[in-house]
């Protein structure tokens, strides 16, 4: 795949940039081939061509790209590519932030974070904002703010959430990668719907600084959805590493990412399975796809067992929804504070809402108790670890559902387990800190993505980028393309 693409780069004419990954975007620029502004003019087109049906991008940063590809361009590895970036946690200054909600109404961030500043160190050109849920709660992107994302592979079904508007824009080819982040899922879910590469990094490899440190008890990563493994290696690489004050340390890595997605990842051990935590069905599909991709891990040198990790789901789900919605309602008190207004109802989405009233409703000590019981069963499960390099799930119980399918109605427990099983697994690796990443390495006989969920040790993300490199190359995905796509 890697040296499909870098070949390409050397006879690909300007009409076909929306086909190339964000490192052979930057290969061009660099041999003079094509200037920044080219591929920031290029990228706007995109996104104006389809952005009306996919409502993928929220705020437009046009001017603000088209100045910076003209400055100079500094020596990042992906100086001159377009980017987006989900309007959340991510402040830019000058540029305002919503996180999906009405309540941050005429915000206008100041400084930048340090993640955007990384973005923009690393060469990125932001184009824009994209679209997700009320603060970024929920597996489907269908705020009430600016109205519901849709997939490009069919525009009535969910990008996924929360990071649905990156994944509607990449997939759609807007730009080669934009930027997400995941508490529950949120990267590695619209990654599925989409068809893109999806990784949640290991708990402590990227920084929330500076407004933030503990977010959910460490549950939450920034990253970024791509097309391609060595793209998501990449900027791993270019936005790796802490801040002073930082709670959590990842494990240094031994060599960039970028060199692990090109490395051999060896004869490893991988569990499979087709039970869910929680005991609900898995859609024939996913069952299908699980035993295909199996099925190819084995044919290419490894071993490949049934098994799973034993822990109690119910118990560590209870729980760790206990503690997001704790997160939830601080996230309010949060903003409320920093801007200065009043929290009242008819501010809020009613999930959100509904949602932030049971954190309000948890006590200091039944918090700590709930984290106390995640934390036993994150024990229980990591022991899988021990004796199997990686687990290997679908990322979704279900391909992309119909829009509406998975809003509030009026129970937010019933909501919490509708996405329960249409995300069975994901939240897993949230509550233990453990690298994650989702491959788009199925589809349904309409032509809808299934992501195949990896889970590796904690720290070790490079092995996840070897075998996800190796699989890339085996069952290539770089040459679908959606019904709805920028041309």
């Amino acid at each position: 795949m890697a040296e499909k693409q870098a070949a390409e780069t050397s006879e690909t004419p300007a009409t076909a940039f929306g086909d190339l990954d964000a490192t052979a975007l930057a290969e061009l620029v660099r041999r003079g081939e094509v200037t920044a502004l080219e591929l920031v003019d290029d990228a706007i087109e995109r996104c104006e061509q389809v952005n009306g049906t996919l409502n993928a991008v929220v705020t437009e940063m046009f001017d603000d790209a088209r100045a910076a590809a003209k400055a100079p361009l500094g020596d990042g590895p992906f100086a001159g590519v377009p980017f987006l970036m989900k309007d959340f946690l991510a402040e830019t200054a000058g540029i305002p932030f919503t996180e999906g909600s009405a309540f941050l109404e005429g915000y206008v961030p100041v400084e930048d974070s340090e993640i955007t500043k990384r973005y923009r160190d690393a060469g990125l050109i932001t184009i824009g904002k994209t679209n997700l849920p009320e603060f970024a709660i929920g597996a489907t992107t269908e705020p009430q703010l600016f109205g519901p994302s849709r997939n490009p592979w069919n525009p009535e079904r969910t990008t996924g959430g929360s990071s649905g508007g990156t994944a509607a824009a990449v997939a759609a080819r807007v730009v080669p990668m934009a930027h997400g982040n995941d508490v529950a899922g949120s990267i590695r879910i619209p990654a599925s719907c989409c068809g893109l590469v999806g990784l949640k990094p290991t708990r402590g490899r990227t920084t929330f600084a500076p407004h933030y440190g503990d977010l959910f008890t460490g549950m939450l990563m920034e990253h970024v959805l791509t097309r391609s493994v060595r793209d998501t290696a990449t900027v791993l690489d270019a936005v790796t590493g802490p801040t002073a004050g930082e709670p959590y340390l990842a494990p240094a890595p031994r060599q960039p990412f970028v060199k692990e997605a090109n490395a051999d990842p060896g004869a490893l051990k991988i569990g499979f399975s087709t039970e869910t935590p929680l005991g609900d069905p898995l859609d024939p599909v996913c069952v299908d796809a699980i035993h295909e991709t199996a099925a190819l891990c084995e044919s290419l040198g490894h071993t490949v067992v049934e098994a799973a990790p034993a822990f109690d789901g119910m118990e560590l789900w209870q729980k760790f929804t206990t503690i997001l919605a704790a997160g939830v309602a601080w996230a309010l008190a949060d903003w409320s504070r920093r801007l200065d207004k009043e929290l009242t109802p008819d501010r809020f989405e009613p999930f959100v809402w509904a949602f932030s009233e049971r954190g309000r409703a948890v006590s200091g000590p039944d918090y700590l108790m709930a984290l106390q019981d995640v934390q036993r069963q994150v024990r229980a499960l990591s022991t899988f670890y021990e004796d199997h390099d990686m687990w290997l799930t679908t990322t979704l119980g279900q391909p992309p559902v119909p829009l509406g399918t998975l809003v509030y109605r009026d129970d937010p427990f019933e909501l919490r387990r509708r996405m329960a099983t249409f995300s069975p697994y994901t939240y897993l690796a949230n509550a233990s800190g453990q690298p994650a990443i989702s491959l788009p390495l199925h589809w349904t006989d309409d032509g809808l993505p299934v992501g195949l969920h990896f889970t590796g040790r904690f720290g070790d993300e490079a092995a996840l980028l070897r075998l996800a490199g190796q699989l890339e190359q085996a069952k290539p995905w770089a040459d679908r393309k959606p019904e709805i796509c920028a041309a």
